[in-house]
C-alpha cells in the first residue's frame, strides 16, 4: 500500500523546518498514525518527532545508508502508518558537494517520490519571497515544490502581499503562514528540561502551526506518487543468544538511532535500558552500549554515581564496553567542563576536555583496524559532532583509520583495550550490518 508522504523544506538552516515539522506532526497524530523523519545525521530533531507522534523517528541519510537501506526502512517503518512526514536537512538542494545531491533534502524527495512543501523566512519579504521560490522550483524540476509555508511575517498587509507574490508570480501555492510570535527554545534545551517545559515547548510548536491548512497538507501527502516500499525487516534475526547488553537511556545518554538497539535486539541480545544519571547502578550485564548525549551537563550526578562508573570499569576486564562520543567521554579518567572537572570510569587515563572548538557535524569514513574486535579491516561510514578532545592524546591502540572526520586525533578514532573501544564517530547499524552481530558475539565470549 502507498503511504501519503511529504517532504519539509527549508529554503536554508533557521527558517523554523523543525517548529513547523514537529507541530504539524502533533496536530497529524491527534487523528493519524505518523511517521516521522529526519534527512541526515541528527538525533535532537528526531526525538521531537518522537515526542510529537508517539513512534521513534527514524533519519534518512544517503550518505550513511545505500539506496536499497534506505528505501526498505522506509517502507518497514510506514507499514502501519497513515502518513509520513519527512523534515529536510538545511536548505533543499545543499548536500555533500557545492553541486551535487548526495547528502540532500532534495535526493530524499526524489528517491522517496514525495512532494515538497518549501519554509521561507518571509521576513521582510514579499515579492522577493516569489523570487527566492521561482529559484528552488526551478533548480531541479524533478524535485516538485507543491506548497509554501511562510515563517516570520510580520501582520495581515504582509501576509496578504507575500502570499499573492509567491502565488501569482513563482506559481505554487502558499498552504499557511506562521507570524513572528514567541520563540521556540534552543533545540537541545527543549529536552533536558524538566517534563512540564517540554510539554510546553511541544505545544508552543503546535499552536504556531494553526494557521496551516491542515487538510491541504493532507491532500499533498495523498498525491505523491504511486511506488512501493519493501516492508519486510531490514534486520537479520537470530535466536535469542542469553546475551545482556545494557544501554543507558536518560538526559544525559540519548543519541541513538532506534535502528541500533533494534539491531542488537535482532542479532540475539535481550537490551536492558536504565537511567545512571538517575542513580541506576550498571546493571548485571555482559555488555554496555554508551550512546552520546550531555554527560558534561551532568558530569557530577554521574561522578557520584560509583555503582555505575566502578561497574563500567570492572565490566572493561571481562566483558565488552562500546562507547560513543559522550560514551568515550565517560570511558575517560575525568570530564572537565565549565571550569569543573569530574572524575569518570577511569577505564582510559586521558581527560575528556570541553572546549569551544567543534567538529562537526561531518560525515566520517574510516577503516577497521587489526586492532578493531569487531570490525577488522571493514570500511565503515559515520558522524560525528563534539565539542571535546582528549587530554593527553592516547597512544594506545586504535580501532579506527580515518580518512574523512577529525576522529580521536591523528587519523585515527576508537581508541581500544581489551573488547573495549571509545569513538567519537556514530555508526549506524544499517550501514554497517556486521556492527551488531559483533558486538552480541563479542559479549557471548
Amino acid at each position: 500500500m502507498m503511504v501519503p508522504r511529504i517532504v519539509l523544506a527549508g529554503a536554508g538552516s533557521g527558517v523554523g523546518k523543525t517548529t513547523v515539522a514537529t507541530g504539524l506532526m502533533r496536530r497529524l497524530s491527534r487523528r493519524k498514525k505518523v511517521q516521522g523523519f529526519k534527512v541526515g545525521p541528527d538525533f535532537i530533531d528526531p526525538m521531537f518527532h518522537t515526542a510529537a507522534t508517539g513512534r521513534p523517528s527514524r533519519n534518512l541519510d544517503s550518505f550513511m545508508l545505500e539506496p536499497e537501506a534506505l528505501n526498505n526502512l522506509f517502507g518497514w517503518s510506514t507499514a502501519d502508518a497513515d502518513i509520513a512526514v519527512v523534515e529536510g536537512v538545511r536548505g533543499l538542494y545543499d548536500g555533500l558537494t557545492a553541486t551535487g545531491e548526495t547528502g540532500s533534502t532534495a535526493e530524499i524527495a526524489k528517491m522517496l517520490g514525495a512532494p515538497v512543501i518549501l519554509v521561507v523566512n518571509a521576513r521582510s519579504l514579499a515579492k522577493s519571497a516569489a523570487a527566492v521560490v521561482l529559484g528552488f522550483k526551478m533548480l531541479d524540476p524533478e524535485v516538485r515544490i507543491a506548497g509554501v509555508i511562510l515563517n516570520q511575517v510580520s501582520g495581515p498587509k504582509h501576509r496578504a502581499k507575500a502570499i499573492e507574490a509567491v502565488e501569482s508570480l513563482a506559481g505554487v501555492e502558499v498552504v499557511g503562514a506562521i507570524g513572528r510570535g514567541e520563540k521556540v527554545p534552543e533545540r537541545h534545551l527543549g529536552l533536558i528540561l524538566k517534563d512540564s517545559e517540554r510539554t510546553r515547548t511541544m505545544d508552543l510548536m503546535e499552536s504556531m502551526t494553526q494557521d496551516i491548512d491542515i487538510e491541504r497538507i493532507l491532500e499533498i501527502a495523498s498525491e505523491a506518487d504511486g511506488r512501493h516500499f519493501k516492508q519486510a525487516s531490514p534486520f537479520v534475526h537470530r535466536p535469542p543468544s542469553g546475551v545482556r547488553i545494557a544501554v543507558p537511556r536518560d538526559r544525559a545518554y540519548c543519541f541513538y538511532y532506534p535502528e541500533n538497539i533494534e539491531a542488537l535486539a535482532a542479532a540475539g541480545a535481550e537490551v536492558v535500558p536504565f537511567c545512571p544519571t538517575d542513580g541506576d547502578d550498571l546493571p548485571n550485564c555482559d555488555a554496555v552500549y554508551l550512546g552520546g548525549g550531555y554527560p558534561e551537563e551532568h558530569a557530577a550526578a554521574l561522578a557520584a554515581n560509583r555503582g555505575f562508573m566502578d561497574g563500567l570499569r570492572t565490566l572493561s576486564h571481562d566483558g565488552v564496553v562500546y562507547g560513543e562520543c559522550g560514551g568515550l567521554m565517560t570511558m575517560c579518567s575525568s570530564v572537565r567542563a565549565y571550569g569543573e572537572e569530574h572524575s569518570m570510569s577511569g577505564i582510559f587515563p586521558s581527560t575528556a576536555v570541553l572546549t569551544d572548538e567543534r567538529h562537526g557535524p561531518s560525515y566520517v569514513r574510516a577503516t577497521g583496524t587489526a586492532d578493531n574486535f569487531l570490525l577488522p579491516g571493514q570500511a565503515v561510514r559515520g558522524h560525528e559532532f563534539h565539542y571535546s578532545h582528549l587530554e593527553p592524546m592516547p597512544d594506545g591502540r586504535f580501532g579506527f583509520a580515518v580518512e574523512r572526520g577529525a576522529g580521536i586525533g591523528r587519523g585515527f578514532d576508537g581508541i581500544t583495550v581489551r573488547r573495549t573501544m571509545g569513538t567519537y564517530m556514530h555508526l549506524h547499524a544499517l550501514s554497517c550490518p556486521g556492527w551488531a552481530p559483533a558486538l552480541v558475539s563479542a559479549a557471548a565470549v
